[in-house]
């Protein structure tokens, strides 16, 4: 396809496409003459993901180019692309990872839930610190408490990942997580609270 065509399936600008090539974002298109090239589902594929990571990750154009090249590096596990992808795995996992505020909270909370996360996964900080905050605050969450939202935090990636298409090319199925988990989350925060204002009724009846 000319990269018309690939601009009005992937409803990105051709400005924008033109302006990914120069950065590396998308490989060169197989050259048809001295000013244009011929591109194939493969660039579509990537421009979406490019247009997901940016547009919906909010991540900039030199942090798209190096999680692509760990997508590259990891073609075919989708494991590893979907934990790159969603900013769950780091794209540079060599060395020890930095200490996180309540380190040994988590991986206790993790231990004990079984789960297989990896250790420089960015959301074990982010816990960390929520509940150090949390703390500071007066505000003490119960290990009993943590174990019942950390249940309700499995059953909805189990709802997630359920939504794939198992069959999808990896970099599809990436494109597709990022864009439930991103603009899902509002919804899901939505329901959370129309779900408090329902039980404090309910109780208060």
């Amino acid at each position: 396809m000319r990269i018309s065509e690939l601009s009005r399936r992937s409803g990105v600008p051709t400005a924008t496409i033109k302006y990914y090539l120069r950065e590396g974002l998308l490989p060169p298109g197989r050259a048809t003459a001295a000013t244009q090239a011929e591109y194939d589902d493969t660039h579509l594929r990537r421009l979406r993901l490019v247009r997901a990571l940016i547009g919906v990750r909010g991540l900039s154009v030199s942090a798209t180019k190096d999680v692509l090249g760990a997508v590259a590096a990891h073609a075919g596990e989708r494991h590893q692309v979907l934990g790159l992808v969603l900013g769950a795995r780091p794209v540079d996992e060599d060395g020890e990872p930095a200490p996180a505020p309540g380190g040994t909270e988590v991986d206790t909370l993790i231990g004990e839930l079984g789960w297989q996360v990896s250790e420089h996964a960015p959301s074990r900080a982010v816990l960390g610190e929520t509940l150090e905050t949390l703390r500071s605050l007066g505000e003490e969450i119960s290990h009993e408490a943590l174990l019942g939202y950390a249940a309700l935090a499995e059953r909805t990636a189990v709802l997630d990942l359920d939504q794939l298409d198992p069959h999808a090319d990896p970099v599809d199925q990436a494109e597709s997580a990022l864009l439930r988990t991103v603009l899902l989350e509002p919804a899901l925060l939505a329901l959370r609270r129309l779900a408090q204002e329902h039980e404090s009724a309910r109780r208060n009846t």
